[in-house]
């Protein structure tokens, strides 16, 4: 399997402050990494770092040989990266069809592909941002996120705040998307066993480095090692 992502001794935050401490991982073409770890442990800063969005102080970013640590956050998009942050952050002024073809790239994805995943947003084509459930907004970033056609999709927290028949439809498309069309994904969670059983990889991190690197499948079978390292600072 060919690499993907390769972040090698990564140190980055917000302003002076630094939140990774010298952070090395890798992801391979179509598969998928579960970032785990309690709050404030760094996976957000994780997942901002390769759209853009936080202060690097050290260390290389390489996304299919690309630099991406040389790039500004919207080059990172045409370079391959589709990112849903935990704000969601769509276009609220515009409506649910207007905010997919705004960001379309050509290639696979396409806004009626998008339609097709989740029929709750072709109902509301027409309806503006702010008209959406809390839900329907979700699917529409993840959407919005596809349509750019990334070679990468970042997910952070997709899951949180949702009505459970929302988070297994969502969870339904997630599948999809990593295991069936074979798209690369990084998903931060904290419902760590509804993402590791469709994840290949796991990192836990805490304090800033990588407390855990191992396959999904080790943590899933072992719910006492992975309350563990999600419950004991190092």
């Amino acid at each position: 399997m060919a690499e993907l992502l390769a972040i090698d001794k990564l140190s980055a935050g917000y302003g002076e402050a630094v939140v990774l401490h010298d952070v090395s991982l890798r992801l391979d073409q179509g598969h998928t990494l579960a970032l785990l770890g309690r709050n404030g442990t760094g996976k957000t800063t994780l997942i901002n770092t390769l759209a853009g969005a936080t202060r690097q102080h050290g260390g290389t970013l390489l996304l299919g040989g690309v630099a991406l640590h040389k790039l500004a956050p919207h080059q990172r998009a045409a370079a391959g990266i589709g990112w849903v942050p935990q704000e969601r952050n769509i276009f609220k002024s515009l409506t649910v069809h207007e905010n997919l073809t705004a960001v379309a790239r050509p290639g696979k994805w396409t806004p009626e592909g998008v339609y097709a995943m989740f029929p709750r947003l072709a109902e509301r084509k027409g309806n503006l941002g702010t008209q959406l459930s809390g839900g329907e907004q979700q699917m529409l970033a993840v959407g919005r996120a596809l349509v750019v056609n990334p070679k990468l999709l970042l997910l952070d927290e997709p899951l949180e705040g949702l009505a459970p028949i929302i988070v297994e439809e969502l969870l339904r498309a997630i599948r999809r998307i990593t295991r069936e069309e074979g798209l690369s994904a990084i998903i931060v969670e904290q419902h760590p066993q509804a993402i590791l059983a469709i994840s290949d990889s796991a990192v836990v991190l805490d304090r800033g480095t990588i407390a855990h690197a191992g396959s999904a499948k080790e943590l899933r079978e072992q719910p006492q090692l992975l309350d563990r390292l999600l419950g004991v600072s190092r």
